[in-house]
C-alpha cells in the first residue's frame, strides 16, 4: 500500500514536471535586440567583422547557435521599421511611414495592437531599454503600448545629440536649444516616464553600456519569476554620431566608428551572458535584427564612413536592396534548428509568429501584413510563409520584392556631388511607363534593368500591388505626413 502511494506521488510529480515543461516550452522568455543603422555586411558572420577592422565575436557566436537569415527585410528607416515590428503591419497603415522628426505630428496611435500588448495579454512581464522613436504623445509612450517598464529611454533619435551644438553655431537662443535637447527617460516609481538626464554628446559615449546593464538587470530580476518575460532592447549603435566609452577607444583600426562597433558587439555579449548566468538559455528566444540598412555618410563630415550594405546597394531612406536587407538571427536552443537560410522573412512577421507560438489570434478588424513563420522557424517547413514584400516612400508604393526580383515603379537615383549617395540624399525618377526590374541573385547591386527582356515579372508585380490596393479599400490608411508634399 505504501509503495502504491509512493508510485502515485512520483507519477504526479512526473506529470506536473511534464506539464510545467510543456508550459515553459509554449511560453519562453523572449529577448529582442534591435540595432540602429546596421547594414547587411557589418557582422563577421555576414562577411564583415574582422575584415572591416571590427571583429564581432558575440554576434558571430549567436549566428552560429541559431537560425541565420540571409534574406531578412525591414522598412527604409528607424520609425517605419519600429512601427512594423510593433504592429505587424506596413508602417503606412499606421501613418508612420516617415522617420519622426521633432515638431511633426507622427505618433503611434493608441488603437494599434503591439507585440508588447500581445505578450502582456499572456501574462508576460514586459520591459524595454533604449531607442523607441514612435512618438512622444502620451498614447505613444512604451508604457502605454504594453511595456511595464522603460529604462535608459531614447524617445526620439540619436541625431538630436548634434542639435544643440549646431543651433548654438547658428545663433539660436538658449530657450530654443533647450526645447530641442533630447533627454533620457525612465519609468518612475509612480509608473510615469520622467526625464533622467540630457541625451548629449558626452552621454552618447556611455549610453550603449548603460542599455546593456539595464537589460542585464531586467533579466536577472525576472528570470526566477513564475511568469516569463519579454525584453525589447533598442540599441543606440551604430547610429551616428559615433559614441564609444573610454574602455573601447583605440580598439579598432577603423577609427571611432570601428571602436563603437566593437563596443556594440561587446554589449550584445553582456546581454547574452546575463541570459546564461540566469540559467534560462534553453527557454529564451533571442532575436537580433537591425532597423534599416547603413548610413554611408554622416553628412556633416565627409570622412565618416558608416556601416556596410555588403554586396548590395542602398542606404537608410531609400528602397534599394541594401537599405531593406539586414542581418536577422533567431536562437531558441532545442526548438529552432541551427542553420543558415535564404528564405524571405520580414520584420512584420514577428507579431503573428509569436501569436501562433502563444496559440492566440490577432485582431481581425485591420490588415496584418506579417506572416506566421513559426513552422519555418521550428524547422517544420523548409520554406518561409513569405515570397513578396512591399516597400513605401512617403506613403507611396516604391518597390516590390517578389522571389529574387526587385521591381520599382520609379527608379532610385543617387545624389550628385562628392560623395554621391543614396538614402535620404537620393531622388526617385519617373520612367516611360514601365517599372524597373532587377534580378537580385545575379545582379545584387541592381546595375542592369532587365525590363526589356524579362517583363513577364510585371504580372506578379501587378498581382501583389493589386492585393494591397484591395486591402486599403476596406481599411483605408490614415492620413500620412510628408515633409515635402502638403495638403492643398
Amino acid at each position: 500500500m505504501k509503495t502504491t502511494r509512493m508510485l502515485r506521488a512520483l507519477t504526479l510529480i512526473w506529470l506536473s514536471t511534464l506539464a510545467l515543461a510543456a508550459q515553459s516550452a509554449d511560453r519562453p522568455n523572449v529577448v529582442l535586440m534591435l540595432a540602429d543603422n546596421l547594414g547587411f555586411g557589418d557582422i563577421g558572420a555576414y562577411g564583415g567583422g574582422a575584415v572591416l577592422g571590427t571583429p564581432t565575436p558575440s554576434l558571430d557566436a549567436l549566428a552560429a547557435e541559431g537560425l541565420m537569415l540571409t534574406q531578412f527585410f525591414v522598412e527604409p528607416g528607424c520609425t517605419p521599421s519600429r512601427a512594423g515590428l510593433m504592429t505587424g503591419r506596413y508602417s503606412v497603415r499606421s501613418g508612420l511611414n516617415s522617420i519622426i522628426v521633432a515638431g511633426t505630428p507622427l505618433t503611434l496611435r493608441d488603437e494599434e495592437f503591439t507585440i508588447a500588448e500581445l505578450f502582456k495579454k499572456h501574462g508576460y512581464r514586459t520591459g524595454m531599454m533604449g531607442k523607441w522613436h514612435l512618438g512622444q504623445e502620451a498614447q505613444s509612450l512604451p508604457t502605454n503600448q504594453g511595456f511595464d517598464t522603460y529604462e535608459v529611454g531614447i524617445l526620439e533619435t540619436t541625431d538630436g545629440t548634434l542639435y544643440p551644438e549646431s543651433m548654438r553655431r547658428s545663433g539660436m537662443s538658449e530657450a530654443a536649444i533647450e526645447q530641442a535637447q533630447p533627454y533620457i527617460w525612465a519609468t518612475s516609481e509612480s509608473g510615469e516616464l520622467e526625464k533622467v538626464r540630457p541625451y548629449d554628446l558626452a552621454y552618447r559615449d556611455k549610453i550603449e553600456g548603460d542599455i546593456a546593464q539595464a537589460a542585464s538587470t531586467f533579466i536577472e530580476a525576472n528570470a526566477g519569476e513564475d511568469e516569463p518575460f519579454f525584453l525589447y532592447v533598442g540599441w543606440s549603435s551604430v547610429h551616428y554620431p559615433a559614441g564609444v566609452s573610454e574602455a573601447f577607444r583605440g580598439r579598432s583600426p577603423a577609427g571611432r566608428y570601428g571602436d563603437m562597433f566593437i563596443e556594440h558587439d561587446h554589449s550584445v555579449g553582456v546581454v547574452l551572458d546575463a541570459i546564461d548566468d540566469a540559467g534560462i538559455r534553453d527557454n529564451t528566444v533571442v532575436i537580433y535584427i537591425s532597423d534599416n540598412g547603413p548610413v554611408a555618410y554622416e553628412g556633416k563630415d565627409h570622412d565618416f564612413l558608416g556601416s556596410s550594405a555588403g554586396p548590395f546597394r542602398g542606404e537608410v531612406g531609400d528602397v534599394l536592396e541594401g537599405s531593406l536587407r539586414v542581418p536577422g538571427i533567431v536562437r531558441w536552443p532545442g526548438r529552432v534548428p541551427v542553420r543558415k537560410s535564404n528564405e524571405m522573412v520580414s520584420i512584420h512577421d514577428f507579431l503573428p509568429t509569436f501569436a501562433a507560438m502563444l496559440d492566440d489570434t490577432l485582431p481581425t478588424e485591420r490588415p496584418i501584413d506579417g506572416r506566421n513563420q513559426l513552422p519555418f522557424l521550428l524547422g517544420e517547413s523548409d520554406s518561409s510563409a513569405r515570397e513578396n514584400y512591399i516597400a513605401f516612400i512617403d506613403g507611396e508604393i516604391s518597390a516590390v520584392r517578389w522571389r529574387h526580383w526587385r521591381i520599382y515603379p520609379k527608379q532610385i537615383i543617387a545624389s550628385s556631388g562628392n560623395p554621391s549617395a543614396h538614402g535620404v540624399y537620393a531622388t526617385r525618377v519617373e520612367g516611360t511607363g514601365y517599372p524597373a526590374i532587377f534580378n537580385i541573385t545575379r545582379d545584387p547591386r541592381e546595375e542592369m534593368n532587365v525590363v526589356g527582356t524579362e517583363a513577364w515579372v510585371i504580372g506578379a508585380y501587378i498581382k501583389i500591388v493589386g492585393a494591397y490596393q484591395a486591402s486599403i479599400k476596406d481599411y483605408p490608411n490614415p492620413q500620412g505626413f510628408s515633409l515635402t508634399t502638403f495638403p492643398k
